[in-house]
């Protein structure tokens, strides 16, 4: 990935990934497969009912977020957690670093958690002297890889068993194998020592519920409930907008997260974790602390962008995006990729460094389609992409030429004009370094549609 002076390169990230043939192969088969698995799981079910009451839900807690947040902290404390909250990622930083030093930890497990990626969590504590295991199947892949994740369900898609059984042997001194049961074992000897040892564990969230303080963590792998019951010490990093109302309101998104993420019916793992332990019972951590990230959500959220943060990351939007499924997720430069994460990412880090990731989409509407909480997405991509315009971040190079267009499609002889000085001048003026622009237009036809139909 490169990052020009101007921010995000997704023109030149996309072109090179598009040049990966194994890129593109693992993107295809495994964006396929999500697609195909979640069609069969919804299929003759009442989706668009259970869409309209998660849509609902989501709205009516971002139109009470502040009341809801005080009612989950206070819920929360009251059942034997430490909650915290954080104005932005410096600050969410700060306190997880504060709290594990404050308990003298130098290693801790953890599990998958988007937030903790927006805030840089990893690299803060590594730069603190504090050792980061991610447990997490997809996300110790990368890990060791050096990478970031490339979905936000499935940190590692972009890569095949072949690459993985590469870089095990190479990382972790195993025989080369590109079994994935062999693989997977390899992985579960290295991190079963770092379960049974570690004094801290690090989790996100899903949802955190706030009628009874509870967290809500799904999961496919039973990372999850190592890292949150059997260290002494808990620390969960969650967005505010994560709330729900009460456990009532769980069931609708039960059914709706996993058959929109993976596929499946239901979750591998299903954790309601409320306090830490209490007395007489026989796991949870012994010590709980929450940590609520704002990180300029609850200016946004009372926006023209508040839907955005209806979304309850299931990533089936980024498994029907056409553009994501051509040159996954390290094209986008971003902790988000895909629709969700071009919005998301425009909104929590400005325009300015963003605005190429507005060419990261066709507007094809297939992720407003499948979003299970009605994100109106392409309505919001669209606006973004007038924003963009309104704000004078396109090059100005393009700027020209759209102005030049729109004075020569109001007249016909103009148009006539300038349709036969392309022919002439298309080919020299890509050969002469515009090929960037004019390349991701359709190359003018040498007889006009309405001359060969004459």
């Amino acid at each position: 990935m490169s990052v020009s002076t101007y921010g995000i390169s997704f023109r030149s990230n996309a072109v090179k990934a598009l040049q990966d043939s194994n890129l593109r192969s693992a993107m295809r088969n495994a964006t396929e497969t999500f697609a195909v698995k979640r069609s069969d799981a919804v299929a003759a079910l009442p989706l668009e009912e259970w869409r309209g009451r998660a849509s609902n839900i989501r709205l009516h807690v971002l139109d009470n977020l502040s009341d809801y947040v005080d009612r989950f902290e206070k819920n929360a404390s009251r059942v034997g957690a430490n909650v915290h909250r954080a104005k932005d990622s410096q600050e969410a930083r700060g306190i997880i670093a504060s709290i594990l030093k404050d308990h003298g930890i130098e290693r801790v497990v953890k599990s998958k958690s988007m937030v903790s990626e927006e805030v840089h969590l990893n690299d803060h504590l590594q730069g603190q002297g504090i050792t980061v295991v991610e447990t997490d199947l997809g996300e110790y892949i990368i890990q060791i890889a050096g990478e970031g994740p490339s979905h936000i369900i499935v940190p590692a898609i972009h890569k095949d068993r072949r690459q993985v059984g590469k870089l095990f042997a190479e990382k972790l001194g195993c025989e080369y194998s590109d079994e994935p049961a062999i693989l997977t074992g390899v992985a579960k000897k290295v991190l079963r020592e770092e379960f049974l040892s570690a004094k801290a564990g690090i989790s996100g969230a899903n949802f955190a519920v706030a009628d009874s303080g509870s967290i809500v963590i799904f999961t496919n792998e039973g990372n999850g409930r190592m890292c949150t019951t059997l260290p002494a010490l808990h620390i969960v990093i969650l967005s505010i907008e994560k709330i729900i109302p009460s456990l009532a309101d769980l069931p609708t998104f039960i059914r709706l997260l996993p058959r929109s993420a993976t596929g499946q019916i239901i979750t591998s793992y299903l954790s309601v974790i409320t306090g830490p332990r209490k007395s007489g019972e026989s796991t949870g951590a012994e010590e709980m602390h929450i940590v609520l990230l704002d990180n300029g959500r609850s200016k946004l959220i009372a926006g023209e962008y508040r839907e955005m943060f209806k979304c309850i990351r299931c990533g089936a939007c980024l498994n029907a995006c056409p553009v994501y499924r051509m040159v996954g997720g390290h094209a986008y430069e971003s902790t988000y990729p895909g629709p969700m994460g071009i919005v998301l990412t425009a909104l929590l880090e400005g325009m300015e460094r963003t605005s190429n990731l507005l060419d990261a989409t066709t507007l094809c509407g297939a992720c407003g389609d499948v979003c299970p909480v009605k994100v109106p997405l392409p309505k919001l991509l669209r606006r973004l992409r007038e924003s963009r315009v309104e704000k004078g971040l396109t090059p100005k190079l393009e700027q020209q030429a759209m102005a030049a267009f729109g004075l020569a499609a109001r007249s016909p002889a103009l148009f006539q004009f300038g349709r036969k000085l392309a022919r002439l001048f298309w080919k020299p003026a890509r050969m002469m370094g515009f090929g960037g622009i004019l390349g991701r237009l359709p190359i003018p036809a040498e007889k006009p549609f309405r001359r060969r139909m004459g």
